[in-house]
């Protein structure tokens, strides 16, 4: 194996990983439609997996579909654990962690301030 090949193997194990994380749901109203639309869409920007479970539930949801995060019908006070796995799954985690802690961006599109 050249050392080109292991450096490239090396950085493919790095960044294929997984990891969660927990956070609250501060938004008035929870994941309605906008909030729910920006969470996926961010989601759906990185090529890991990634999926969320409400409230400690042992249910998993895919956190690219859009239709799987309205239906939970998660709501203020709700606590998502975000789980990722692949590549960039620590990046995935950090952002829509930090999405979720920003209110999905809701306050400043519509010149609200938090």
């Amino acid at each position: 194996m050249s050392s080109e090949s292991r450096i490239e193997t090396r950085e493919a194990k790095r960044l294929h990983v997984s990891c969660q994380t927990d956070v609250e749901v501060k938004h008035g109203v929870g994941l309605h439609a906008r909030p729910a639309v920006t969470f996926t869409r961010l989601a759906k920007s990185f090529p890991c997996s990634i999926e969320v479970a409400v409230n400690g539930s042992d249910v998993w949801l895919n956190g690219k579909s859009i239709i799987k995060i309205m239906s939970a019908r998660i709501r203020k006070g709700s606590v998502l654990r975000i789980r990722a796995d692949g590549i960039l799954a620590e990046e995935a985690i950090k952002e829509l962690k930090e999405l979720v802690e920003r209110n999905f961006d809701e306050d400043k599109k519509h010149g609200r301030m938090g």
